[in-house]
């Protein structure tokens, strides 16, 4: 009995090790471009988006978004207008990109990159 024991523990831990290489290969640990431009991103696409559904797109806390917004806010990069009970955002294309290896790019060139095309701001 023992000996079936430990057969089936391994057998146990060789599917729970198979289980997660398959996670990992299916969720990456990294992503080319940071939170910050995936939350730029998903206001781009959505200038009325809640917080929390940007935080369930791009996979992080409400909070996180938050931060990340009120960042972005503070650079210029996003102007925040409260509509009623919601918020609507406007991005700032014209602005360059942050990093000097990409500092020679405004951020309209991320958002055609990405997107294909930049919707209209809302008016």
């Amino acid at each position: 009995m023992l000996t079936r024991r430990r057969c089936e523990t391994v057998r146990q831990r060789r599917a729970t090790s198979l289980a997660e290489a398959k996670n990992q290969m299916e969720e990456p640990s990294w992503t080319f471009l940071t939170n910050h431009s995936h939350v730029l991103l998903c206001l781009v696409q959505d200038p009325e988006a809640r917080m929390r559904d940007v935080a369930e797109r791009v996979g992080v806390t409400e909070r996180a978004v938050q931060r990340i917004v009120s960042e972005l806010e503070s650079a210029g990069y996003v102007t925040r207008t409260r509509e009623g009970r919601r918020n609507s955002y406007e991005v700032n294309g014209a602005l360059p990109l942050r990093h000097p290896v990409e500092g020679h790019q405004n951020l309209d060139a991320l958002i055609r990159l990405i997107l294909k095309t930049r919707p209209r701001a809302k008016r």
